[in-house]
């Protein structure tokens, strides 16, 4: 009796998914189209987008108002950001240093700092409100921002320590590496002919070696062979 009833549920079962399957679709039952509105959600309040939007440009954009001076800043950073940079911004362990490193980037190993290699000051101000210090991001205020900003200029020797940085005298600070960097064309230059139909043939009307490799000690020598390369000439050619 017990396999006869689960027979006759299967096939009921089975008999309905097949009138479900050819029923026809009300056209407001078919799913919306890419694009169009879901029914989830709502428009962002403005105070929620204002929460995200914390960006700074290098042309003041964004700047909230307020000010802070070289002193106080000081003391911000003591408290807030010397245990990883230093008291003097000098850096410690393998965090990163923030001044120093003038003369450095025709270096091999460049120190790139705060004084020596950022281009913007808004940078400075935009990575230390969005993002200090590490572990506790957020809790300084604009006029804690432009505190510590200021001090780290006067501890790259950029500003005198009555210093008072503002938003209002804020895009007057050049910094030393601001015509270091140079703006990225290759969309208007080299694009177009990277996507050209490349040459297969005949693509010069000579050829000519401009160049010979050289042996640099580097290639191991056969077995028994002592020396390897060094036994190589040190003029050998490509052809």
């Amino acid at each position: 009796m017990l396999k006869f009833r689960n027979t006759t549920a299967l096939l009921i079962v089975l008999a309905a998914g097949t009138a479900a399957a050819e029923t026809p679709v009300a056209p407001s039952d078919v799913a919306p189209a890419a694009g169009q509105p879901l029914g989830l959600g709502r428009p962002a309040l403005p105070e929620e987008i204002a929460a995200w939007n914390l960006d700074v440009s290098p042309d003041g954009t964004g700047l909230p108002d307020g000010s802070g001076d070289v002193m106080t800043g000081e003391e911000i950073y003591l408290e807030q950001c010397a245990a990883c940079h230093g008291d003097f911004a000098e850096g410690l362990d393998n965090w990163p240093a923030l001044s120093g490193g003038e003369g450095t980037l025709d270096r091999e190993d460049p120190e790139k700092t705060i004084g020596s290699y950022w281009p913007y000051l808004s940078t400075v101000w935009d990575y230390v409100h969005r993002s200090m210090p590490f572990g506790n991001a957020q809790i300084l205020t604009p006029d804690d921002t432009y505190a510590i900003t200021a001090y780290l200029l006067y501890s790259n020797g950029l500003v005198e320590d009555d210093f008072v940085l503002s938003n209002e005298n804020f895009t007057e600070v050049q910094m030393p590496n601001a015509d270091g960097f140079i703006e990225d064309d290759r969309a208007e230059i080299e694009y177009s002919a990277f996507s050209a139909e490349p040459c297969m043939e005949n693509c010069k009307d000579n050829v000519e070696i401009t160049m010979h490799a050289s042996v640099l000690d580097v290639t191991p020598g056969g077995e028994g062979t002592e020396g390897g390369a060094e036994d190589a000439p040190a003029d050998a050619s490509l052809d």
